[in-house]
Formats: C-alpha cells, structure tokens, sequence
C-alpha cells in the first residue's frame, strides 16, 4: 500500500513535470515582449488559482512572521520567468530548457547554506560535470552571440528558481500549495503591471489562447502541483526527479515547432542530465 502511494506522488511530480515543459514551446510561441507575457501569466494564472481556492473553500490567512519570505519567493519566480523566457527567445526550446536545468545541481549547492543541512563534496563534482555541459550548449564564449546570451539567462534563471524553492520548503508544510502559488503570483502580477502600461501589449488580442493555456496547465496546475510535492520529496530529489522536464519540453518543441536540437547540444544536454541522475541515484541509495 504504501508503494503504491509513493508511486502516486512519483506519477503526479510526473504529471507537474510534463504540464511545467510545455513553457519552452508556448515561450518561444507568444509573440509579446517578455515582461508582458509574464505579466499576463501571472495575472491570468491568479485569477484562476483564486476561483480554485474560493471554490475548495481554501484559507487565505498567512501568519505576518512569513508574508516576507512568501513576498520574496513572488520576488524570485518572476525573476525566473523573465531570464527563463528571454533564455528562449535568444535561442530555441532544447537551449533555454537546458540550461534552466543545472538548477537541481545548484540546489544541491546551496541547500546547506540556505536550509543548513550537511554539506556533500560529490556536489562539487556534478557542478564541474554541469559547467562541461554549459560549455557544449555555448561551445563559442561570445558575448555578442545570442545563445551565450540566453544560457547566462538561463543560469540565472535557474539561481532564482533554486533560491525560490529552498525558502518555499520552510513553508509548504504551513500552508496549501494553490495558496502560496496564488501569493507569488500576486506578487509578480503587481511587481509587472506597470509593463503591460508602458510595453506594447496589444498583442495579447491575438495571444490570448497560448497566454491562457501558458497561465492555466504550465502555472496553475503544473506549479501548484510541483510546489506541493515539496511536502513529499525533499527540495533535492524534486529537483532531481524533474530532470525529465527537458526532455519533455525538447520532444514538444519538436512535433509544435519543428526545433531539433543541435548534436553539441544534445551532448551538453547529456552531461548536465546525467549529473541530475547521479545525484538521483546517489540519493535513492
């Protein structure tokens, strides 16, 4: 019984993982500057979370000892998505998935500083096997091409996903999932609502269809449901087990967008993922 109800949770991080790639081709899809994107995102994905939560009967109430960590962790997965999908449009899906990805052995790095867990040395190791992947996504270090442009974007992007995650495992245990997303959410909606003003964002006419779909399966459902595994997996492993989020994210971009990656890519690709999976398995053991 007890196999099959770990089975369950490993299906729905699953699930998360596949709803969660479909950002890379709905990123490089919607044609609207980046931080309007994101702006409708997050606003269409609040109002969404919000009906879910009043129609589940959900508490809003958040202690005020928690409401900065909760407004920070908003701070940080907006400057995720923002450095995410710049990371896109300099480049194609496989590249901005990828590069996004060395976020679990980053995890890895800074969870004992954050969370003050025992300190591994092997991390050291997987974070010099990520760095030879980056350099097989971005083989010429020039920063006027727009690939190294878009993996610097992408590690950075990744910083801030890790940072985000580590502070939200204090508090998934307080809280319900759908509520804190919804807070994030708020938090990035108010921080980029004056870009819907100042961009140009009448395109939104045309890509309300992809805006909703990226706010509705990629955000409020594929978030959530991330975000809630955290009561089951440590950050680490759910960083680990979410390493099939690329591959599901290059294999939509191929049959949506017809973007078959590189082999040079394919072979950096290779080598962060298989950091991921030593890390998995080392784990496990």
């Amino acid at each position: 019984m007890k196999n099959n109800h770990h089975l369950l949770n490993i299906l729905e991080l699953n699930l998360a993982m596949l709803l969660i790639s479909t950002s890379g081709a709905l990123g490089r899809y919607i044609e609207m500057p980046v931080p309007v994107i994101i702006g409708f995102r997050a606003l269409f994905a609040g109002l969404l979370l919000y009906a879910f939560c009043m129609w589940k009967g959900i508490s809003f109430k958040t202690s005020s000892k928690d409401r900065p960590t909760i407004i920070l962790s908003g701070i940080l997965m907006g400057l995720h998505w923002i450095t995410y999908f710049y990371a896109l449009k300099l480049s194609n899906v496989a590249i901005g998935m990828l590069s996004i990805f060395t976020y679990p052995v980053i995890t890895a790095l800074l969870e004992p500083i954050v969370l003050k867990t025992k300190f591994q040395k092997v991390h050291l190791l997987l974070a010099l096997l990520v760095l030879i992947g980056i350099y097989f996504l971005v083989p010429d270090l020039d920063f006027s091409n727009s690939y190294t442009k878009a993996v610097i974007f992408g590690v950075i992007s990744a910083l801030c996903y890790s940072l985000r995650n580590l502070i939200m495992k204090t508090k998934v245990a307080d809280y319900h999932g759908s509520v804190l997303m919804w807070y994030q959410l708020v938090v990035v909606t108010i921080c980029l609502s004056p870009f819907l003003v100042i961009m140009d964002s009448s395109g939104i006419k045309d890509q309300w269809l992809p805006t909703l779909t990226l706010a509705l399966l990629t955000t409020a459902i594929g978030h959530t449901l991330f975000l809630a595994s955290f009561k089951r997996f440590s950050i680490t492993t759910a960083s680990i087990i979410s390493s099939i989020q690329p591959v599901y994210g290059i294999i939509i971009g191929i049959i949506f967008l017809g973007e078959i990656p590189a082999i040079s890519t394919v072979l950096g690709g290779f080598l962060i993922l298989t950091s991921v999976v030593i890390e998995s398995v080392r784990v496990y053991k």
